[in-house]
């Protein structure tokens, strides 16, 4: 076994460790919650890794960065998520090799994903992703739609071709009521996510909870969580 290989593998474990002691703690089974690595800023090398011991989700966040390793990676059986702020005039990229888009925050982006979708005829999976700290008026930089503008936002997808409306997406707030409250923060998705299962019982995804909180995500509901640095470990400077 290559070193890169036995610090990945013992770098899973710990992270399936706490995992698992979350779900339990939160009196959960394991299998309701599935890690999705965030491979960003690794090579396709590590993705490689990844998926000898046992890694089958995985998640970029530039298309600059994921179009080259997904490609690279083609042959492996991977579902790729991408989960980053996504501009239009890379939609028709990113939806030749993700599955899953998990930064759904307005119409236009709906309508570009639709159409690309269509034209590769796949089904894309999309959760719209949530600001938590847009009712506070101190909205960051992440990306995201307005708690009060979830419904309208799920209705455009699920009436998308080409577009299956899986759930929700937030990443903790760095500014607002929430900040430094993720269990807070959590809670309040899963109660927008239960109410919009209420007109989408299918939208029962939720994507929540990073290395560094996880457990509080898990605590309140997650269904997924993206983790990064726990397991690739620190990331190399972007230069």
């Amino acid at each position: 076994m290559t070193d890169r290989k036995a610090q990945l593998a013992a770098n899973l474990t710990e992270v399936e460790q706490r995992i698992a002691s979350a779900c339990a703690a939160a009196g959960r089974k394991r299998e309701e919650v599935t890690l999705i690595v965030v491979t960003k800023t690794y090579p396709a090398s590590d993705v490689r890794i990844l998926h000898e011991i046992g890694v089958r989700q995985v998640a970029e966040n530039r298309d600059q960065d994921a179009a080259p390793k997904a490609a690279a990676c083609a042959d492996l059986s991977l579902t790729w998520h991408f989960v980053g702020q996504l501009q239009t005039n890379k939609v028709r990229s990113v939806v030749s090799y993700a599955d899953v888009v998990q930064s759904v925050d307005r119409t236009k982006l709906v309508t570009a994903l639709s159409a690309a979708a269509a034209r590769d005829g796949r089904e894309l999976g999309c959760l719209i992703q949530v600001a938590l700290d847009a009712e506070s008026g101190e909205r960051g930089e992440r990306g995201g739609v307005a708690p009060d503008g979830v419904e309208e936002l799920a209705a455009a997808v699920e009436s998308a071709p080409g577009l299956r409306l899986a759930g929700l997406m937030t990443v903790a707030p760095l500014a607002g009521p929430f900040a430094g409250r993720q269990r807070a923060a959590f809670d309040r998705l899963m109660e927008i996510s239960s109410r919009l299962r209420g007109n989408h019982p299918a939208a029962n995804m939720v994507s929540a909870g990073m290395s560094a909180d996880l457990e509080d995500a898990i605590a309140a509901g997650a269904t997924h969580v993206r983790v990064g640095t726990a397991v690739l470990g620190v990331r190399p400077g972007l230069g």
